[in-house]
């Protein structure tokens, strides 16, 4: 089982920067493939970045690219979204989700793929 937790939302103004941070219970958090998803009112979640467990590259939602950098620290057992130049289109609750151990199944831009999930983390863009 894996508790995930995270922070760093908040209101920033667009153009401005906000760096979330999921940390995850567990020791082997290097065996998870993680994600970042968001809900904005009313509309359905949708997938933001995925970071692999086995290396390689990650993967963005068209919306994202070249705005937000995912990251992982093992050590740390902790996975980052670094989100730049935000618009407020990106206000949303942002959540963090992780795989089952060694997923190999692909499809990690669909939420069906992640069997843990936090509680979400308010991320508002002011126009």
């Amino acid at each position: 089982q894996v508790q995930l937790v995270e922070s760093g939302g908040g209101l920033v103004q667009a153009g401005g920067s906000l760096r979330l941070s999921c940390a995850a219970s567990g020791r082997t958090f290097s065996a998870y493939s993680m994600a970042w998803f968001r809900q904005a009112p009313g509309k359905e979640r949708e997938f933001a970045a995925a970071i692999k467990w086995s290396g390689g590259p990650a993967d963005y939602a068209d919306s994202v690219k070249g705005r937000f950098t995912i990251s992982r620290d093992n050590a740390k057992n902790s996975v980052y979204l670094q989100m730049n130049s935000l618009k407020p289109e990106d206000t949303a609750v942002y959540y963090c989700a992780a795989t089952r151990p060694y997923y190999s199944g692909g499809y990690y831009f669909r939420d069906y793929s992640y069997d843990y999930w936090g509680q979400g983390t308010q991320v508002t863009v002011s126009s």
